[in-house]
């Protein structure tokens, strides 16, 4: 018996034995977690972006538009996997749309923290060059708040990442489905391997945000070396 066989016969945690026979099964369900996350968060986006755009018109609409994200935040993902799958059905739409939400509160609260803290006085002189609401939003509010703004992606797809593998509540967790199994199981390589998983995904995409902030934001990294 050697001792990679032997690991699976232990039922160790750290079993690479098991990474080889079923690494076309996790690296399938690492691709279909990217896709969830990506396509959540990018969702998320989609929707949080106008009505960023539609709260900072008042107080008011700020408090109504936040209100309501985070009541939608508030609520358990199984009871909301329920509740849509009278719409989208058992299906991945359902873990996507779920998730969205979820990211919408994250997403909203940044882009208006953003957009609010861009200076008056850069709002003013785009104002004084003449330029349409549309063109400073685009040329210079967006470019100001996009720190902020990178910052809450960030923080709702490693949210994402995690939130994912609750999924496989009704089939479709991708990584999430194996460490739901190992658990149920009592298999601690799965358990360990799709967790070590889940976390290192949440690292890299986490460090490419990072990496397209600066790229997105070439003064900032000036003004850090001033």
């Amino acid at each position: 018996m050697s001792v990679a066989e032997s690991c699976l016969q232990r039922n160790a945690w750290i079993c690479p034995e098991y990474v080889r026979t079923r690494q076309d099964l996790l690296l399938d369900a690492l691709g279909n977690h990217v896709y969830v996350t990506v396509a959540a968060v990018a969702l998320g986006f989609v929707v949080a972006m106008p009505l960023a755009l539609l709260a900072r018109r008042s107080r008011l609409l700020e408090g109504l538009v936040v209100g309501a994200a985070t009541i939608l935040y508030t609520i358990p993902s199984l009871a909301l996997f329920i509740l849509l799958l009278g719409v989208t059905g058992l299906s991945q739409t359902t873990v996507i749309i779920g998730l969205a939400i979820y990211s919408l509160a994250i997403l909203l609260r940044n882009i208006l923290t953003g957009l609010q803290e861009v200076p008056a006085d850069a709002v003013d002189a785009a104002d004084g060059m003449g330029l349409t609401p549309l063109r400073r939003l685009w040329s210079v509010e967006l470019p100001l708040a996009v720190p902020t703004i990178v910052a809450g992606i960030r923080i709702a797809t490693v949210s994402t990442v995690a939130l994912a593998t609750v999924g496989s509540l009704i089939g479709y967790g991708a990584l999430g489905n194996f460490i739901f199994q190992g658990l149920s199981s009592s298999f601690r390589a799965e358990v360990l391997t799709a967790t070590v998983l889940v976390v290192a995904l949440a690292l890299v995409l986490d460090g490419l945000l990072l990496l397209a902030q600066k790229l997105l934001t070439p003064w900032s990294r000036g003004r850090a070396a001033a």
